[in-house]
């Protein structure tokens, strides 16, 4: 066993290794009883498993000397069956990786660099976006192909607006903008705020807001945390300011009752959600015809969070080829294109026409837009211990226990120590 792989154990596990530790094993690829290569993919979402089993027995169409396994494992018990899986030498041969993840299997050399290959193989890198490209690069090298993508945008109850006669947002809109329609649709006697400041989800609030003040959560080298930065800070101030003027509920109430449950109540005009909440709000019955979706405001520069699925490939495959080859097809156009008719966004620049058509109530060009002015989820070689420090420290602030300037520097200080010890 290397010592990448022996780092690995640790990372992953969070134990000092025994000698019996981990095995870098050969990957779980193998042959059938017909002597084709099996190569296993592991994939969480059981609303395209259909989809991908298709799609695997489309490759075997076009190369017959290969079969495809999907392994579905639920949301919850992925990321533990997966580390089980790598620890134990049987890592699936492809596997769905994400942005948080994605520098911790790279930099233990878990996963191989595909970068190359796509080259060589005469991959139109170019076709996705650069941002998704640069997330899931690593010391130069790139190690995941796109297959999905997800952007941020402002979902907004039309019925609420036009009660109020608060006019539908601009394409422009501003930070101030924002603020004026969120003091016009807040209404105390029926229970309804104009927007929700939640704490739990990042991706959809606080790094957006952090990235559109000019600040920053993680250096590019990974090395520094910005929340001390003051223009972090007043990312971060934007949302506790809604609070404590009682546009969005409180910190308990929002624990109490999630704002995605407030929003399809009708009890909040304005929720930050993303692309993958079209289909939720298509099948709500009071969301499905009332609402719509907006672009991000800006704040000093225009900017929005993007995150995307990526596939890679097991360092471990007994089938490096083979399984190079399926990431490749999995990222084509005719595999993109299937994947936007059942439902997540497809990565492939030109292949996102299915998932508009698939409801065309809301205008989610709004989505695709936000690519232009997209930055990366922020991320380390270990992003969870700091996801922990953030809501820990901005716990306190957005109860109002401490200013925001407080909890921010001393969040900062500790995820300092957090980046060190990678």
């Amino acid at each position: 066993m290397g010592k990448r792989s022996a780092r690995l154990c640790a990372a992953l596990l969070g134990v000092v290794l025994a000698a019996s530790g981990c095995s870098s094993g050969s990957g779980s690829g193998d042959a059938d009883d017909n002597g084709k290569a099996r190569l296993s993919y592991a994939v969480w979402d059981i609303n395209q498993k259909k989809v991908l089993e298709e799609l695997g027995r489309e490759f075997t169409r076009t190369h017959p000397k290969v079969t495809v396994q999907v392994q579905l494992t639920p949301w919850p018990d992925y990321w533990n069956k997966l580390k089980t899986a790598v620890t134990g030498g049987s890592a699936p041969d492809v596997f769905w990786m994400n942005g948080p993840q994605f520098q911790l299997y790279a930099s233990n050399g878990v996963i191989r660099p595909l970068g190359e290959e796509f080259t060589e193989d005469g991959i139109d890198l170019a076709a996705y976006p650069k941002p998704l490209r640069d997330l899931y690069t690593y010391e130069g090298k790139l190690y995941g192909l796109p297959k999905d993508m997800d952007t941020v945008g402002v979902w907004y109850n039309k019925a609420l607006f036009d009660a109020k006669g608060v006019e539908h947002p601009a394409d422009d809109w501003t930070w101030s903008d924002f603020n004026s329609a969120a003091a016009r649709l807040t209404d105390p006697e029926k229970g309804v705020y104009g927007t929700a400041a939640a704490l739990t989800s990042f991706q959809e609030y606080q790094y957006n807001t952090i990235a559109q003040a000019g600040g920053y959560v993680v250096s590019p080298d990974g090395g520094k945390s910005g929340y001390d930065d003051p223009r972090t800070v007043e990312g971060l101030t934007f949302w506790t300011d809604l609070i404590e003027r009682k546009h969005s509920p409180d910190l308990q109430t929002m624990t109490d009752t999630s704002p995605i449950q407030l929003f399809e109540a009708g009890k909040i005009a304005m929720y930050w959600g993303g692309s993958w909440n079209a289909g939720e709000f298509s099948a709500n019955e009071y969301t499905k015809d009332k609402v719509d979706a907006a672009p991000l405001p800006r704040g000093e520069r225009r900017a929005g969070i993007i995150h995307g699925v990526a596939n890679v490939v097991s360092a471990g495959t007994a089938h490096p080829r083979e399984a190079t080859e399926f990431v490749e097809f999995l990222g084509s156009e005719k595999a993109a294109l299937a994947l936007g008719r059942s439902g997540p966004l497809p990565a492939r620049d030109g292949t996102q026409d299915a998932w508009l058509k698939a409801h065309p109530q809301f205008t989610l060009t709004t989505f695709l837009d936000a690519v232009e002015y997209a930055v990366p989820f922020p991320v380390s070689k270990n992003t969870a211990a700091w996801n922990q420090a953030e809501l820990t420290y901005l716990t306190q602030a957005w109860a109002g226990e401490q200013t925001v300037g407080e909890a921010s520097v001393a969040l900062a200080a500790a995820m300092d120590d957090l980046l060190a010890e990678e």
